[in-house]
């Protein structure tokens, strides 16, 4: 078996596969509340896709022989985007969590 080269920093989960642990940015780093705590109201933000910060990732796909697997493009720290309907939430500890596959991920933001 593959050996995690990308173990989960802060996550209570370890993904398989190609899936990646996020953890969903807050609503001061997504911007819905301004500086000085106004909320932006939910219909400013309705069909935008979603935005955090990976914190695990795991081993990768295997291949179309079964022989090797593909490492992902994404990595712990990252902050991505991806589809509004493309994660699994899970909520432990009172944490919420996203499990995003990572084709459902469009993106990651430079530094």
């Amino acid at each position: 078996m593959a050996e995690h080269t990308t173990k989960a920093g802060g996550s209570p989960i370890t993904p398989l596969g190609d899936r990646v642990v996020v953890r969903p940015l807050t609503e001061e780093e997504q911007g819905t509340t301004s500086p000085s705590g106004i909320i932006i109201p939910d219909t400013a933000k309705k069909e935008k896709p979603e935005q955090g910060i990976v914190l695990a990732v795991g081993p990768g796909k295997w291949d179309d022989e079964g022989e090797k697997r593909l490492p992902l493009d994404v990595k712990v720290g990252d902050r991505v985007i991806f589809s509004k309907y493309g994660y699994d939430e899970v909520k432990i500890s009172n944490k919420e969590y996203f499990i995003v596959s990572e084709n459902s991920i469009l993106g990651v933001f430079s530094n």
